[in-house]
């Protein structure tokens, strides 16, 4: 786990602008830095130590290739025996097998991977080649600076090579307030693209994952148990591969309840979980729900080392500028608050967390899924955003319609239940959830992992029959069936109640001070209707689009503006 930085097409001075790259994303490296020129290659890494803490060192070379990742290849010991690479090893670093693999296999050993990563590797007589894993759970950004390609894991650092002040793409720009998140390939910079989850140097491609869709296979219920448990304990075991540190997040849902359920049943000792509660008078109110209680049931059952993170009001207001410097490509998601909130707890702790990302995709879990199978006049819609944003001139219709082309997969045979999960995996997942995980546990130098992305655990998951994900009010159906035989503490069959952050109490009272304060942010002022602006900051009606509205602010006025932190707290937010 790390950051990296390069230019494709690097003469000599280059070696200063990499520098300058990696300086900026630092944080997501604090072992140290390492830089070097190759052959019209600039390649800078930022190191978190995770396997091999002596020589895993990149970037990495062999007699035929060079490579530069951020990421975990978890099935690397495996690779190394099928191959028989054990003589040509010459560090345990978790990349080294891709690296002497690809000269030989070319791309199609991405297939064989399971694990995260963003890239560039070169053979030799080749030219580099950028990949991104499966399901888009590491970042990797690309930046044209005349006959040069720059990559990086953060675009922050891109626009450190030549000190240039990004430009705002107003078309997301409009998608963020709209969604929650941006879409697709273009940033919110202009300029700047991302590679979609599964591309091999932009190919255009939608994604291995999701390219390889295909409808539910026969299974019986009995059968996917016994499957079900074997896949999980595999994904599990190797997503614990570290020579530092690792223990999980632990909400009060079912799928961290899973994970921890596995580690537990792993690993000999306690396995260290932390969760965040929240301290506010007005939870019930906004149908937020505080899940201390049931975490700690879990905790308890499992023997875990389970430690308990409170955040109220004034971590609200401390944290907020922090969760917009981190999430240079931003999403306005709430629960950016508690993840970093929790990486903050962790740090010193744990230096690997494992999390439940990717479950409520893959098993069926979020009640929009069981609406969208209802028929109209029992209350069905299509599984989609809900958009509300008054304050854009089309009231979001156009972020909407961008997001119904992008979540299109058309794949022969899908039921209508794995369309909206194969949408939510080409959207939300990468952009909102796994952007949302990469940098607020980076920005505290914690890798994060999700074992429900495993390939061969997703594969089996989205293949399930429809009446093994929804059957009646339940969502996960045969994750909760599994839950209940493996961990009954974790209440299984309970309501999913869905995960709210009480932000919008933390903010009504200064909702007055903050209007105007935000309406005159030169960013909101060319995305909004200013009037607009002040209108949902005037009217508890239109709380919800508050936050939203705020962590923009914040965020244009330090990655578009210029301002530090501090600076944007003072002018968007004033004193508390």
């Amino acid at each position: 786990m790390c950051g990296i930085a390069g230019i494709i097409g690097a003469t000599a001075e280059d070696s200063a602008v990499v520098t300058r790259m990696i300086q900026a994303i630092a944080h997501r490296g604090p072992n140290g830095v390492r830089t070097e020129m190759l052959g019209g290659l600039a390649l800078a890494h930022a190191r978190l130590s995770i396997i091999d803490l002596e020589g895993g060192w990149q970037p990495l070379h062999s007699a035929a290739a060079t490579l530069i990742g951020n990421g975990e290849i978890y099935n690397y010991l495996e690779l190394a025996a099928d191959h028989d690479l054990g003589a040509r090893l010459r560090t345990g670093s978790d990349f080294e097998p891709l690296l002497l693999l690809y000269p030989e296999l070319g791309e199609a050993v991405f297939a064989r991977l399971r694990g995260m990563y963003g890239l560039c590797l070169r053979a030799d007589g080749q030219a580099a080649r950028l990949a991104r894993d499966t399901f888009g759970i590491k970042p990797l950004y690309r930046r044209k600076l005349g006959d040069k390609t720059l990559f990086a894991s953060e675009p922050r650092a891109l626009f450190a090579a030549d000190a240039a002040r990004p430009k705002l793409n107003i078309e997301a720009a409009q998608e963020l307030l709209a969604l929650n998140y941006t879409l697709g390939r273009e940033t919110i910079f202009q300029g700047v693209t991302r590679l979609l989850p599964g591309e091999v140097d932009a190919d255009g491609g939608r994604g291995a994952f999701t390219a390889s869709v295909g409808p539910p296979r026969a299974l019986s219920g009995a059968a996917a148990l016994d499957a079900l448990d074997a896949m999980l304990e595999d994904s599990v075991r190797i997503h614990q591969r570290a020579d530092v540190p690792y223990g999980l997040f632990l909400s009060g849902g079912i799928d961290s309840a899973a994970i921890a359920t596995l580690m537990a049943r792993l690993n000999s000792r306690p396995v260290t979980a932390f969760t965040c509660g929240f301290e506010d008078a007005n939870l019930a109110a906004e149908g937020a729900s505080d899940e201390r209680r049931a975490a700690e049931q879990v905790a308890r059952a499992l023997n875990l080392d389970w430690r308990e993170t409170r955040f109220g009001a004034e971590d609200f207001w401390r944290i907020a500028p922090e969760v917009a410097w981190a999430l240079d490509d931003p999403t306005t998601d709430f629960a950016t608050l508690p993840t970093y909130r929790l990486a903050e707890a962790a740090k010193g702790t744990l230096t690997v967390v494992l999390t439940g990302e990717g479950g409520d995709e893959l098993f069926g879990g979020y009640g929009r899924y069981r609406r969208a199978l209802r028929p109209a006049w029992l209350g069905g819609r299509p599984a989609e955003p809900q958009v509300s944003a008054p304050f854009l001139e089309d009231g979001g219709a156009g972020a909407l319609a961008r997001w119904r082309a992008a979540a299109a997969i058309s794949r022969p045979g899908l039921t209508q239940l794995q369309q909206a999960q194969a949408a939510d995996m080409a959207t939300w997942l990468p952009n909102d959830l796994l952007l949302k995980l990469d940098r607020c546990l980076m920005a505290h130098g914690l890798e994060g992992r999700t074992p429900f992305l495993d390939p061969k655990l997703a594969d089996f998951a989205f293949h399930l029959p429809d009446r093994l994900k929804v059957r009646g009010r339940h969502g996960k159906w045969l994750l909760r069936r599994w839950l209940a035989r493996h961990c009954p503490a974790a209440d299984a069959w309970s309501r999913k109640k869905g995960f709210t952050t009480p932000v919008a109490g933390w903010i009504a009272p200064r909702a007055a001070d903050l209007g105007p304060r935000i309406a005159a942010v030169e960013g909101v002022r060319a995305v909004c209707d200013i009037e607009a602006v002040k209108a949902v900051f005037d009217d508890d009606r239109h709380s919800a689009s508050r936050w939203p509205l705020m962590v923009y602010a914040l965020w244009w006025m330090i990655h578009i503006g210029g301002a530090t932190r501090a600076e944007a707290a003072d002018a968007a937010l004033g004193r508390p």
